[in-house]
């Protein structure tokens, strides 16, 4: 099943806490294989206030759980709106809302996370969006020109039948700092990151969002013309997992029971394998639903999820994508 209905299996009182049943008010295609959803409160309440950047969890049917941006004006308080993307390489996900998601239905939305906020909006801000990448970036838009900040947004995109969301970036407020680049159109268009920056302001932070190749692009023209890592800041929607490395001894403890994780392998496929539940969802490193916490060893860090500081403690691995840097790893699994 593709959604969640009203006449399902409530979740229990702690798991509830963590997730909202919203209505589909509104489906509209945006651009090829991208469809916006408009989500509201059935009783018409408030949702809980998010930032730029932020994502949500979907519960998209069949016990698949996937991460989409929120990609309008956050001082928007009645509404969420998800732009989804039909993948033709979809695990499930994509494929379950675009089938499912209809207008009038009930679905199960995870509370406002942020990893991509804006740091500064008292600093000059470009923004890059490749493809469906342009979700958080709309909405760090709205927010820059709701709070008067020095922006400009830069849309790439393979041609105009996949451009999404052009009556909102080409009008209104937005207009006047946003410029669409299309790959199949004519050389003077097209996105020069090199020039956009040369004539930038030092202070700016860049932000980036889209397919790894894309992400690579901009980062790697940032950096040879000098722009300092820290002021470089992304988001991927197709992140690399590596799970290269030599094999090493995985010990479930509460279930009582020892694994070999080979090279190629992660700790959650190896569990899954052997029949142990292992809650994952993005398979990325990217959402944090497999974290679990580590009792014996130093964990190799793979993932996007924790910070630096939390990578430090050495308290929790993202059991999707990581290894380990000790011939064994105790998790409280």
């Amino acid at each position: 099943m593709s959604h969640i209905s009203a006449s399902e299996p409530r979740l229990d009182q702690e798991e509830a806490a963590k997730w909202l049943r919203l209505k589909v008010v509104n489906r509209r295609i945006v651009a090829r294989d991208i469809v916006a959803f408009d989500l509201e409160d059935p009783a018409g309440e408030p949702l809980p206030v998010f930032a730029a950047g932020a994502h949500v969890d979907v519960r998209a049917g069949d016990g698949l759980i996937r991460q989409y941006s929120l990609c309008n004006d956050p001082r928007e308080r009645h509404r969420y709106r998800l732009g989804i993307l039909l993948d033709p390489q979809s695990r499930g996900g994509s494929a379950a809302i675009h089938a499912g998601f209809a207008e009038g239905e009930l679905v199960d939305i995870g509370m406002p996370r942020n990893l991509f906020p804006i740091r500064d909006r008292a600093r000059p801000a470009l923004l890059f969006g490749g493809g469906i990448g342009i979700t958080p970036i709309l909405a760090m838009a709205h927010e820059l020109e709701a709070a008067g900040a020095s922006f400009a947004l830069h849309y790439c995109v393979r041609d105009a039948s996949r451009a999404a969301f052009l009556d909102e970036i080409g009008a209104g407020a937005l207009a006047p700092h946003c410029k669409v680049h299309f790959d199949d159109g004519a050389a003077e268009q097209r996105l020069d990151v090199a020039a956009l920056l040369a004539g930038a302001d030092r202070r700016t932070d860049l932000y980036v969002c889209g397919p790894a190749g894309f992400i690579d692009h901009v980062r790697s023209e940032a950096r040879r013309v000098g722009w300092p890592d820290d002021q470089i800041h992304s988001e991927s929607f197709d992140a690399a997992v590596d799970l290269s490395g030599g094999s090493f001894e995985l010990i479930a403890e509460r279930s009582g029971r020892r694994f070999i994780v080979p090279p190629g392998k992660s700790p959650a496929q190896v569990l899954l394998d052997a029949g142990i539940d292992v809650p994952v969802s993005c398979e990325q490193g990217i959402c944090g639903t497999c974290l679990c916490d580590v009792l014996e060893g130093t964990p190799d860090h793979r993932d996007l999820i924790q910070s630096d500081e939390e990578k430090a403690s050495n308290k929790q691995i993202a059991l999707c994508c990581s290894r380990s840097l000790t011939p064994v790893l105790r998790i409280d699994l």
